[in-house]
């Protein structure tokens, strides 16, 4: 096991259950002794949460809901994720970056060119190379159709403005995802989000085996959810 840092993502629509794989992740990482960070975006630090919390609930257009993203994603940058990082910890976020191309610029419809200066302005100048733009080691994309996820949250709680979004919206936001996958396949490990959950946690074990960073003994241990 190395001992270096990693940056590992968690991505999917509403519904695809990648939230319940988060924990069972970090228990399995602390039983091979590394030290886990579990975080969120938007969110992630009090000023981030606060963002967050506009973003998710207060009425805005595509551009404004982008730059309140990525100035949250700075801060949790900034106080969070770069600290942990040269701290040679295991930081694990349920959100980052595919997700703000996949729900604005896939959902809304959003520039992307327009994100793309966002995201090199925001997470450029914070990793040990000023010139390096901090990417996820790996990205665990939970791939679900939008209506399965639908099924699974009706009912749930309370909708926030994205969940409360018709399945129209959805199926643009997975592709959005499908893009950000075709465009850097490398990074990415697709999870087949569609079975029950005890079918799905082998699949995220095998994609941290086959990169090293796991025992293989974890697909079958009691952390899985």
């Amino acid at each position: 096991m190395s001992a270096r840092g990693l940056f590992i993502t968690f991505e999917g629509i509403d519904g695809a259950g990648k939230s319940s794989h988060i924990e069972a992740l970090a228990q399995a990482f602390r039983a091979q002794g590394r030290t886990v960070t579990v975080s969120r975006e938007p969110g992630g630090t009090p000023l981030a949460e606060k963002l967050r919390a506009l973003v998710l609930n207060d009425p805005m257009d595509a551009l404004t809901e982008s730059l309140l993203i990525f100035a949250a994603r700075r801060d949790h940058l900034h106080k969070v994720i770069e600290p942990a990082l040269a701290r040679g910890e295991v930081l694990l976020c349920d959100r980052f970056t595919d997700a703000t191309f996949a729900y604005q610029g896939g959902g809304r419809g959003f520039d992307r060119g327009v994100l793309t200066l966002l995201e090199r302005l925001a997470q450029t100048g914070l990793a040990p190379d000023p010139d390096l733009m901090r990417e996820p080691d790996l990205t665990l994309w939970f791939d679900l159709p939008p209506e399965q996820a639908a099924e699974r949250l009706a009912g749930a709680r309370v909708p926030d403005r994205f969940e409360a979004q018709p399945v129209a919206f959805f199926r643009r936001v997975a592709q959005g995802y499908a893009d950000r996958f075709a465009a850097a396949p490398q990074r990415f490990a697709r999870i087949d989000a569609a079975p029950a959950r005890e079918q799905v946690w082998p699949q995220l074990c095998a994609a941290l085996v086959a990169r090293g960073w796991l025992a293989a003994s974890a697909s079958t241990a009691d952390a899985r959810p």
